[in-house]
């Protein structure tokens, strides 16, 4: 690590770190006190959606008790056909949601299935949605968490060490550069006095 300077030059630059840090302290500390409003908002989003999910699992265990017939074969009856993903600036983070889900229609035989299988493919496709909403839903609430996490590490690095440091610089330069002065001014005064003293010398010869 480089040693520190101690003079006027660099007591000129330390003054100017320690107002940047305390110019962006605040906005950081804002941004962390809106992100941290975000991430639980998206908790609760999140919690939301998972009791969407267990709550449609026990409408369909409720309309469809027949399910339970393994005899029915059931898979393949919902295909996605389109699942896109946008993003969304949210206080500079960007997090996921869903832009767009369409299904394929599958042709079945309807004599071949039961009558309640419309039924099903219907649930299935609301099921389906759900669960990737769910998807998306986790995934905004780590990517906040880890925003979140983040900025808290920049405004600690800022309030707990850059700032006290170069507080603590700046008074070092200060009081070297203090004793630098009286010291030349005791020097000065030496210097002062023993040229009189010889002055006075050599009119006395």
């Amino acid at each position: 690590m480089a040693r520190m300077a101690l003079n006027k030059s660099a007591l000129q630059k330390e003054r100017e770190q320690l107002n940047l840090y305390q110019r962006l302290l605040p906005s950081l500390e804002l941004k962390r006190m809106q992100l941290t409003g975000e991430l639980k908002k998206a908790e609760q989003l999140l919690a939301q959606s998972s009791q969407k999910v267990e709550d449609q699992k026990a409408e369909v265990a409720k309309k469809l008790p027949m399910l339970a017939d393994k005899k029915t074969e059931v898979a393949g009856l919902v295909k996605i056909q389109t699942l896109l993903t946008g993003e969304e600036n949210v206080v500079g983070v960007k997090l996921p949601r869903l832009a767009n889900l369409t299904f394929q229609a599958l042709k079945y035989s309807l004599l071949a299935k039961p009558h309640w299988v419309d039924m099903l493919v219907k649930q299935l496709q609301i099921m389906t949605k759900l669960n990737i909403l769910n998807q998306i839903a986790q995934a905004r609430v780590k990517i906040l968490n880890q925003a979140v996490r983040r900025l808290t590490q920049r405004v600690n690095l800022f309030k707990n060490i850059l700032i006290p440091q170069t507080k603590q610089n700046i008074q070092k330069i200060r009081i070297f550069l203090g004793d630098a002065e009286r010291a030349a001014v005791v020097r000065s005064k030496l210097a002062k006095a023993m040229h009189i003293k010889k002055y006075q010398a050599l009119q006395l010869a």
